[in-house]
């Protein structure tokens, strides 16, 4: 039976034996069976990338996925992937999705990210109020191959790389420094008991201690030192709100933050107080008592991200007793782009995958993270607006940085596919040897070529007026 013939027979996105195989079974056994892959899938055949002879058309797939999405906003999304091939991967992981399916894989499942790309890690603050680094976006989340995440996430260095104006050979260095992070650090995590591996984390001080000059970690130390200090709903708050009549409310900036028609209509906030209740109960008892102590005062439409352009995405202007701000985040979530190859999910409502697929990964998730159906039957999932993110500066990134961060992704890849899974299966495919660390930097160089390719077309598309764009002046 083929690769792609065991992926599409799955009717459902159950684990796989690979993926949760026998407790009894010794770490011995499994770094054995995964040395075993090797003679059908070589570590080297993944490096390859070759458009097949029937690849669907990137720009049918991108329109496809236009379907349920605010009409007016739509050129805004093609607007941002417009700007350059970066931002266009950016904006087009259902391309990607359809590609990986027809590259090899050994098949080992693991949690996957599923928009694995270099801006869609950062810092942020947990519950404890320690700042830590992580994945932090999980709209496309599913069980499914590992080596969909590696290979997303190799690919975006060397397209940062080119937007940087640096050279391929740096792009392909940071890629290669990704996957050998990605790969010893993985060996780290099968060696720790599961309980270990479940409270890992990659906090600032391991970030900081990457660091070689003494200039950029005392930079990096006052990022991290201000990131702790804000109370982020309060710094948001002059930014987004503002008194109206005596009432405090979002303050419209079309059009990416607005006000929706419907909330002039009659029983429009006893709806939506019907839907913050079904949220509630998606919170843990103790989360609700917080919940509680906060009342909704406003909500509006926020344009945010690249992809998620046009899907209904709403903040929510809470306040305390003492008028104290809490913004949370609506967003909807539809079925992740790696569905239709790597099999449905588990779970009926999207907002739950995205929620349940984020604690399997994160060390650390938003405390409101709950989930809701929305007006018009929209999946939605909650969590806070912002919380103390620090947003990596990559457009600033030399050479040398890259590479560094580079093999901070790995790490991280690594510790969230290891944290619930067998780890020990798929580090014994790895090896310990640089063989699949030098295919993903062939990989990373041959799918960015890709990536450009795509870009062009869509630029073609724009100027025989096939799709329409909004360019954004100040964005």
């Amino acid at each position: 039976m083929s690769n792609v013939t065991r992926l599409s027979s799955r009717a459902d996105n159950a684990p796989p034996e690979t993926r949760r195989p026998p407790h009894s079974v010794p770490a011995d056994d499994l770094v054995a069976a995964g040395k075993h892959l090797r003679d059908t899938i070589p570590r080297s055949s993944q490096g390859a990338w070759k458009r097949t002879k029937d690849r669907s058309d990137p720009l049918e797939i991108l329109r496809a996925s236009d379907t349920g999405r605010i009409p007016e906003l739509i050129p805004i999304r093609y607007g941002r992937m417009l700007q350059s091939p970066f931002t266009f991967y950016r904006g087009s992981a259902s391309v990607m999705a359809a590609d990986l399916f027809t590259t090899p894989t050994t098949d080992i499942r693991v949690q996957a990210c599923g928009d694995c790309h270099l801006l869609n890690f950062g810092g942020f603050t947990t519950a404890e109020r320690n700042i830590v680094f992580d994945i932090n976006d999980f709209d496309e989340t599913l069980p499914a191959p590992w080596e969909w995440d590696v290979k997303r996430l190799v690919a975006s260095f060397v397209l940062a790389a080119r937007s940087n104006g640096l050279s391929d050979a740096a792009g392909r260095d940071a890629a290669v420094a990704c996957a050998r992070s990605y790969r010893e650090r993985l060996r780290e995590v099968a060696e720790m008991s599961p309980l270990e591996a479940w409270y890992s984390s990659i906090s600032a001080d391991d970030v900081v201690h990457l660091l070689d000059d003494s200039d950029l970690k005392k930079n990096v130390r006052h990022r991290i030192d201000k990131a702790q200090e804000q109370r982020t709903s309060e710094v948001d708050y002059p930014k987004l709100a503002e008194m109206v009549g005596g009432q405090v409310q979002i303050k419209d900036q079309p059009p990416l933050i607005f006000h929706m028609d419907a909330q002039r209509e009659e029983g429009f906030r006893e709806a939506v107080d019907e839907i913050l209740a079904q949220y509630r109960h998606t919170l843990p008892d103790d989360r609700r008592a917080l919940f509680d102590r906060y009342r909704l005062v406003d909500v509006a439409i926020k344009v945010v991200g690249i992809g998620s352009v046009g899907r209904y995405c709403a903040i929510g202007l809470f306040m305390s007793s003492s008028n104290r701000p809490l913004f949370l985040q609506f967003k909807q979530a539809v079925a992740s782009v790696l569905e239709p190859y790597a099999g449905n999910s588990l779970y009926d409502h999207s907002g739950q995958r995205v929620v349940m697929g984020q604690r399997l990964m994160q060390a650390s998730s938003d405390i409101f993270l709950g989930w809701l159906t929305g007006l018009e039957g929209r999946q939605v999932y909650v969590r806070q607006l912002r919380d103390a993110k620090i947003k990596p500066l990559v457009d600033t990134f030399d050479r040398s940085m890259l590479e560094v961060y580079g093999g901070l992704c790995g790490w991280t890849l690594a510790r969230a596919h290891g944290r619930a899974s067998h780890p020990w299966l798929l580090s014994g495919y790895l090896g310990t040897s640089a063989t699949f660390d030098e295919a993903m930097g062939d990989f990373a160089v041959a799918y960015a070529d890709q990536a450009e390719q795509d870009h062009a077309a869509l630029k073609a598309a724009v100027r025989a007026g096939k799709i329409k764009v909004q360019i954004e002046k100040d964005r």
